[in-house]
C-alpha cells in the first residue's frame, strides 16, 4: 500500500464484531471506523469487555464473529502500527533496569533473537525519553521511580515506533491529577502532531473529556457510540443500562449516578478492569 493509500484508509475498522465467553455475550454486532487523528474514549462498567477489545485489535483474542483491520490489514501480533499502553502498575523497588532501558525495549525488543543494537538506537531512546519528559531520571532504576514516572516510561515504549493507532487501556488509573494531566498531554500530542487514533479505555471521562471526538460505550451486552454531547445523556444511559441513570454536572466535572453494579464475571482477560467504579468522575 503506497503512503497516499495508507492515509486515505482507516486507522482501524470494526465491522459486526461480536465475543462471547461461554455463554455470555460481552458484545455483538460492533461496528467502528476510526479516522486518523480521532480520540475515541471507552467506557463501560468492569466486566463489559473494554479490556477483551483492546486485546482483538492487538490480535490476541479472536473475535466470535465481524471482523477487525488496522491500516487496511487484518490483525495480527506485534503489529508495529500499533502502540499499547497498559494500566500503570507498580514495578517492584529491586527493579534493577534503567528507565532508558524500559524504553529501549520499545525500540529494539521487537526483533527477534536478541536485541543488537543499531545505529541511532540511543538517539531515538534519548528523544523518546526527552518527548514524554522522563529525560532527567533517564539513568535512575525504574523500581525507584514514583508511579507517573514509570507510566511515562510505559508511554514512551509505546511510542517507539511512531505508531498510527495508540490502545490506552486505563493508563491514568493510580495517577495523581498531575500524572494524569501530564501522560493525557503526551498521549495527546501525538494525535495532534503525528495523526496517531487514541483508543482510550478510562472509568473517568473527566480527565480528558475536552480531547475526546467520540465515545464507545459499552453496558451489558450493548453500546452506544456517538460524540461525548450525544452520549452523555441521562436517557441515553438510562436505556443502555435499562435503568435510570443520571448524568451531572458538579464543580466542573461529570458524575453519573446509579448505574447498577457490574453483573459477576470470570472474564479473566477484563480482570484489569476491576478499578472501574460505574461512573464517570470521582464523586457520587
Amino acid at each position: 500500500m503506497s503512503a497516499g493509500e495508507l492515509a486515505r484508509t482507516p486507522v482501524l475498522e470494526i465491522k459486526g464484531a461480536a465475543l462471547h465467553r461461554g455463554h455470555r455475550e460481552l458484545w455483538s454486532g460492533l461496528d467502528l471506523t476510526v479516522e486518523p487523528g480521532e480520540f475515541i474514549a471507552v467506557l463501560g462498567p468492569s466486566g463489559s469487555g473494554k479490556t477483551t477489545l483492546m486485546r482483538a485489535i492487538l490480535g490476541l483474542q479472536p473475535l466470535s464473529a465481524g471482523s477487525i483491520r488496522v491500516a487496511g490489514a487484518a490483525v495480527h501480533r506485534g503489529n508495529s502500527r500499533i502502540g499499547y499502553i497498559p494500566q500503570q502498575r507498580p514495578l517492584p523497588p529491586d527493579t534493577s533496569m534503567r528507565a532508558r532501558d524500559v524504553v529501549a525495549l520499545g525500540v529494539n525488543g521487537t526483533r527477534f533473537g536478541l536485541p543488537i543494537p543499531r545505529r541511532g538506537d540511543r538517539a531515538r531512546v534519548d528523544a523518546l525519553l526527552e518527548g514524554v519528559g522522563a529525560a532527567h531520571f533517564a539513568d535512575r532504576r525504574v523500581g525507584l521511580l514514583s508511579g507517573g514516572e514509570q507510566q511515562r516510561l510505559r508511554v514512551g515504549q509505546a511510542l517507539a515506533d511512531d505508531p498510527m493507532l495508540l490502545l490506552c487501556d486505563e493508563p491514568l488509573s493510580n495517577l495523581d491529577l498531575a500524572n494524569q494531566l501530564g501522560v493525557t498531554e503526551i498521549i495527546d500530542r501525538q494525535r495532534r502532531e503525528r495523526g496517531a487514533a487514541v483508543l482510550f479505555v478510562t472509568h473517568d471521562i473527566n480527565p480528558i473529556l475536552d480531547r475526546v471526538d467520540r465515545i464507545l460505550y459499552i453496558a451489558g451486552g450493548r453500546f452506544v457510540l456517538g460524540t461525548p454531547e450525544e452520549v452523555l445523556r441521562s436517557e441515553v444511559l438510562t436505556d443502555l443500562y435499562g435503568t435510570p441513570v443520571f448524568v451531572l454536572r458538579a464543580g466542573g466535572r461529570l458524575v453519573v449516578v446509579g448505574i447498577p453494579d457490574a453483573e459477576p464475571h470470570h472474564d479473566h482477560a477484563d480482570q484489569g478492569e476491576g478499578h472501574d467504579h460505574h461512573e464517570l468522575g470521582d464523586g457520587a
